[in-house]
């Protein structure tokens, strides 16, 4: 069974960046296209961004292109998101997911 932990949340001011981690254990991680989720206080799950176990093709939703970078490091197996010029909107809950499973998150709050 797969375990997903987060790291890295906090509080920031729009335009600041953040880093988050997301450490893996339990499955070959290598093997795994990853992905990052999110959730605002009152509103659905929203994917993020993805990255694919191989090539390492990166996708990300409209809302963060150019502005956020999914990355991996399949030898510490370990997940990261930079986060740039980060806006009030972005607050919510992050979450790595493989497959169904997920962290417990870690909160990032946008606000000056």
């Amino acid at each position: 069974e797969v375990q997903l932990e987060e790291f890295g949340g906090g509080l920031v001011q729009p335009g600041g960046s953040l880093r988050l981690s997301c450490a893996a254990s339990g499955s070959p991680f290598k093997n795994y296209h990853m992905r990052w989720v999110r959730q605002a206080p009152g509103k659905d799950l929203e994917w993020v961004a993805g990255i694919g176990s191989g090539s390492g093709s990166e996708t990300y939703t409209d809302s963060v292109k150019g502005r956020f970078t999914i990355s991996r490091d399949n030898a510490k197996s370990a997940l990261y998101l930079q986060m740039n010029s980060l806006k009030p909107e972005d607050t919510a809950v992050y979450y790595c997911a493989l497959r169904a499973s997920r962290g417990r998150g870690t909160q990032v709050t946008v606000s000056s």
